[in-house]
């Protein structure tokens, strides 16, 4: 299976791009309810998703093609060492994850940017689920650890790594990283309930 061209952009229409032959074999569907998404999405602006999740398209980078607005294009992270999260400055819409080195191949894409993702396949993760006893744990993990590693080794073996939107040849992030201050984490991050 080929797989589908997506187009996707921010809210305000600005930035946008092309998920490139995208299918479900290919890619996992997701979702994820953790502090950190939800810190994500508040700190960028963006209504609260509580108690729904975040819902992503976890792929690889090479997969990724911005077509216009791409000087709208920022990223930051929540931490000196977390995910860096690349948005639209334009209208503060999160558009992917992805490691701080682009060595590790991965990019989670926000799948709320596309107007149909039906061609991404259902869900098959998902990830810091409330449990009964109050506790989060995680659904189709394993298998979600699996795919990721299955399409991030060989691109880290035969250096297609490199094929990125998000970093330069010499392995730096195509923009400066915005990292949250403490004052700025304290106000975004929702009470440990």
């Amino acid at each position: 299976m080929a797989g589908a061209d997506l187009p996707f952009a921010c809210d305000c229409g600005k930035l946008r791009g092309t998920l490139l032959g995208v299918s479900p074999s290919n890619g996992t569907r997701a979702e994820c309810f953790c502090h950190d998404c939800r810190a994500t999405e508040l700190h960028a602006g963006q209504p609260d998703p509580a108690p729904g999740a975040v819902q992503v398209y976890q792929t690889v980078p090479d997969r990724v093609r911005f077509d216009s607005g791409e000087d709208q294009l920022a990223v930051f992270s929540l931490s000196e060492k977390g995910l860096l999260r690349w948005h639209a400055r334009c209208c503060g819409s999160i558009m992917f994850n992805t490691a701080r080195s682009p060595k590790l191949a991965f990019a989670s894409f926000r799948t709320d940017r596309l107007k149909d993702d039906s061609p991404l396949g259902p869900i098959k993760a998902r990830a810091f689920v409330r449990k009964a006893n109050g506790k989060r744990g995680h659904e189709g993990g394993l298998k979600f650890l699996f795919c990721v590693i299955a399409r991030a080794l060989p691109r880290r073996i035969g250096g297609k790594w490199k094929q990125t939107p998000f970093f330069t040849p010499d392995g730096q992030a195509v923009r400066d990283i915005y990292v949250l201050t403490d004052t700025e984490r304290a106000a975004v991050y929702p009470p440990q309930a």
